[in-house]
């Protein structure tokens, strides 16, 4: 377990993402750790070598992005990720693994986990996905947003008779379908003519009313409840 407190790298800045990296390899928490800390904006805060010491730095390093695979010994990466959106429902989540597995994928989104990619992505895919997620954007693997897709999208007959969203406005239930298509925040803002502020803030009240704490859940919620079809997101 490794907890850096003042980044031994970069030095204090209130500005940048802190990370926390969670698996039970050092060489990949090594070789992550030097994508990362190349970024002006990131700052890796602490590491652990198994679920148990991730959920303890979770609190004692209070970061803003966690990075958490799911083999892991004492507690597993789903566990912890449940363990850690329950205390601190503030840190996002990002699953970095090497297994595609439906009872993987499903349990980790369903754990609250914001992001789920795959070991095979470059570095600056990485990347991009930290400051995403910590922005509150989703980041799913296209293998994963697939599974999540086939999975949870209604069929062809259930589709046809959809459940109204009464607990969202038009206007929010707009974001929450261009949010699906994976639309970035400024690119919703842009195509509906709204300031990033006023995105974020809809976004904010989908989460609030859907008692969700990511793009991901608020997603996987709405198909669930029929009032995403996959026409909406094609």
């Amino acid at each position: 377990m490794y907890y850096y407190g003042e980044n031994p790298w970069q030095g204090d800045d209130l500005s940048k993402i802190k990370i926390l990296i969670a698996d039970d390899h050092a060489v990949v928490r090594e070789g992550t750790r030097q994508i990362l800390v190349k970024e002006p904006d990131m700052e890796v805060v602490a590491e652990a070598a198994n679920g148990e010491e991730a959920i303890k730095l979770a609190g004692s390093s209070s970061p803003d992005v966690a990075i958490i695979d799911i083999s892991m010994p004492v507690v597993d990466g789903i566990e912890a990720t449940r363990r850690i959106k329950e205390l601190y429902p503030s840190i996002a989540v990002l699953i970095l693994s090497a297994y595609d597995d439906d009872q993987f994928v499903f349990s980790l989104l369903e754990a609250g986990a914001a992001g789920y990619l795959l070991k095979s992505i470059r570095g600056h895919e990485l990347v991009t996905a930290v400051r995403q997620v910590y922005s509150g954007e989703s980041v799913l693997h296209p293998t994963i947003a697939r599974k999540v897709l086939n999975h949870f999208a209604p069929s062809s007959y259930n589709a046809a008779e959809p459940k109204s969203p009464e607990v969202l406005s038009d206007r929010e239930m707009e974001v929450l379908k261009m949010a699906a298509k994976g639309l970035s925040n400024q690119d919703i803002a842009n195509d509906l003519c709204l300031s990033l502020r006023t995105v974020q803030a809809h976004l904010g009240h989908i989460f609030n009313k859907m008692q969700v704490s990511s793009r991901t859940e608020a997603v996987v919620h709405a198909l669930k409840e029929r009032w995403i079809t996959l026409e909406d997101i094609a």
